[in-house]
C-alpha cells in the first residue's frame, strides 16, 4: 500500500483499508421488513441462513456483522424480546446451546475466551431488540490489534460460509444436526 493523503492532499504516513461494504449496514440499507430471525428460523436452507445447528427451541447462527470470526447467536424460535418471557425449557435449551457453542469454537477454532451476552432492549444496544438472542464471541490473546482501537474495523481472516460450514461440522452429534 502506498502512503495516503489527508484530506487537504497532504501525505500523513498512514494506510487505510477500505470497507465500502460497511456504510450500508451503518445507513441500515438493504434491511427487510419482519424480523430477520424469524426468517432465518423459517428457513429451509441452513448453510444460506449461516445457521451452525438446530434444537427444538432454540438455534444457533452466525452474526452476519460479526466481532470477531466464529461470533455466534444462540436465538430462540419464539418470537419474544425479553429473557424474563422465555419459558424453562427455552431458558434451558438457550443456556444448554451456548454451553454447546463455545464446546464447538474451543474445538474447530481454539478459541482461548469468550463474551458471552444478550442486551435487552434498543436502549441496551440491541440490533434487533424485538427478538432475544444471545451472543457468544470467541477470543484469542492478541486478537484486539489497533485495527478495533484506531480504525473502528475489525478484520476477520475467514468468510462467513466457510466459518459456518467448520462449526456446523464440529457441533457435537448430542445437540442434533
Amino acid at each position: 500500500m502506498t502512503e495516503q493523503q489527508d484530506g487537504a492532499g497532504v501525505p500523513d504516513g498512514w494506510q487505510r483499508l477500505w470497507m465500502p461494504e460497511r456504510m450500508a449496514y451503518l445507513r441500515g440499507e438493504g434491511k427487510e421488513d419482519g424480523c430477520a430471525f424469524c426468517r432465518i428460523a423459517a428457513m429451509s436452507d441452513d448453510a444460506e441462513g449461516l445457521v451452525v445447528a438446530r434444537g427444538e427451541h432454540v438455534y444457533v447462527v452466525l452474526n452476519l456483522y460479526p466481532y470477531n470470526s466464529g461470533h455466534v447467536m444462540a436465538v430462540p424460535y419464539r418470537h419474544v424480546a425479553s429473557y424474563l418471557h422465555l419459558t424453562e425449557e427455552e431458558t434451558t435449551e438457550l443456556a444448554a446451546y451456548t454451553k454447546s457453542a463455545m464446546r464447538t469454537l474451543t474445538a474447530a477454532t481454539g478459541a482461548q475466551g469468550f463474551n458471552i451476552g444478550m442486551n435487552q432492549g434498543s436502549v441496551a444496544g440491541a440490533g434487533i431488540a424485538e427478538h432475544l438472542h444471545q451472543h457468544v464471541v470467541p477470543r484469542w490473546g492478541g486478537d484486539s490489534n489497533f485495527m478495533p482501537i484506531v480504525g473502528r474495523t475489525k478484520v476477520l481472516p475467514q468468510l462467513l460460509a466457510d466459518t459456518r460450514e467448520l462449526l456446523a461440522n464440529a457441533w457435537p452429534e448430542a445437540h442434533g444436526r
